[in-house]
């Protein structure tokens, strides 16, 4: 008999609970970019200097910027907050609150860390490649639009790795890691070449293990269908030494199915999970997860499952979220959670972070775990 949304989460939660005094013993190496995130309201009406009202959906931001065509127009930003970014950090940051003995690589300011990495840098063992990229997000009640400055992404390549880590502690790092996270293809164009060298030059040389490299392609739509396609050959590759998993979000999701020429439905959402099955299949990989707003998906080769998320209709913040999914399905799956599970922990970090703002400790999840909210509306 199948178990009930409540008792997968309570499940969850007393795993968590039995397994968190050993989580500093469980190591995690994530990399490569780096962002400072400006949290923003686009304002609609301003009231007075102190008061204003946001425009609350893309879709009415996006009628005001038609409106302007021809024309001209100004918009009025407001920065909620300046915080860490980027899939790499909030991704490693998620992973040291709850405890794990995490690395992170990437570009988090030079000569010094810079101050929205400071937290992470206490928490986590940080190597910096360089300085961080800027991004603006726009957030609204219905999505956000992240309007990125990726200059310095560049300065994401093999040789700076070897420059910044070097090859024998970089392989070090990666030996002694259950997850290895590799993200943000999408903005670091040097990213298909340091998979590559991965590959050819540190996978061969580790010891026995049991390791996971999850990847997060992030958004790929602005690269070209080739260039994914050859992205998408290198999981496939890497699946040969190692055990793969990719996260997508649904848009992603989408146009990888549209990539690999495989048949979409007309309610995607309703669909995640038989898209996880065929995108997983086509590639030859250990799993594919799907997580949508309001829930997530996921198949393996002995099965697939889905499992509807805490859904909140006004989060406190939503950039991020995805990360912080990504960082809680890893988690259990490190722990040898069920799939159900797993998506439980996922989509639990996700929706204790959009709440709070902040990254749940081990503690924390299991208690959230334990009283899991229904999703609203």
């Amino acid at each position: 008999m199948a178990l009930s949304r409540e008792n997968i989460a309570q499940q969850a939660a007393r795993k968590l609970a039995s397994a968190a005094a050993g989580l500093s013993a469980t190591h995690a190496t994530v990399g490569f970019d780096g962002f400072v995130d400006h949290i923003i309201d686009v304002v609609d009406k301003r009231h007075d200097f102190k008061s204003y009202e946001p425009l609350h959906t893309i879709a009415a931001f996006a009628k005001k910027v038609a409106a302007a065509a021809g024309e001209s127009s100004n918009y009025e930003l407001v920065t909620k907050q300046m915080k860490l970014g980027g899939n790499g950090p909030i991704m490693a940051n998620a992973l040291a609150a709850f405890g794990l003995a995490t690395n992170y690589i990437g570009i988090v300011g030079a000569p010094a860390i810079h101050p929205v990495f400071e937290e992470l840098a206490q928490r986590a063992k940080v190597f910096s490649l360089g300085e961080p990229g800027q991004t603006m997000a726009l957030e609204f009640t219905d999505g956000k639009l992240l309007l990125g400055n990726v200059q310095t992404c560049l300065d994401v390549n093999w040789n700076k790795l070897l420059e910044k880590v070097g090859k024998e502690q970089l392989r070090q790092l990666i030996a002694q890691s259950k997850l290895i996270g590799l993200v943000n293809w999408t903005m670091l164009p040097n990213m298909t070449e340091i998979w590559q060298k991965m590959q050819s030059d540190i996978l061969p040389t580790l010891p026995p293990g049991d390791r996971t490299i999850f990847i997060d392609l992030a958004d790929p739509e602005k690269r070209r269908p080739a260039d994914i396609v050859e992205a998408l050959d290198q999981l496939t590759a890497f699946q040969k030494t190692i055990n793969v998993t990719l996260g997508l979000n649904l848009k992603e999701a989408v146009e990888i199915l549209e990539v690999l020429h495989l048949p979409k439905e007309s309610n995607h959402e309703s669909a995640i999970e038989g898209y996880a099955r065929a995108i997983r299949a086509k590639l030859n990989l250990s799993c594919v997860v799907i997580h949508p707003r309001r829930g997530a998906a996921a198949a393996t080769a002995e099965g697939s499952a889905k499992f509807d998320g805490p859904f909140v209709q006004q989060p406190k913040i939503s950039t991020g979220a995805g990360d912080h999914f990504n960082a809680g399905f890893c988690l259990g799956r490190i722990l040898g959670m069920s799939l159900e599970e797993s998506l439980c922990c996922g989509v639990a970090t996700s929706g204790y972070y959009v709440r709070t703002a902040q990254s749940p400790t081990s503690a924390q999840l299991a208690e959230f775990l334990d009283h899991l909210p229904p999703p609203q509306g």
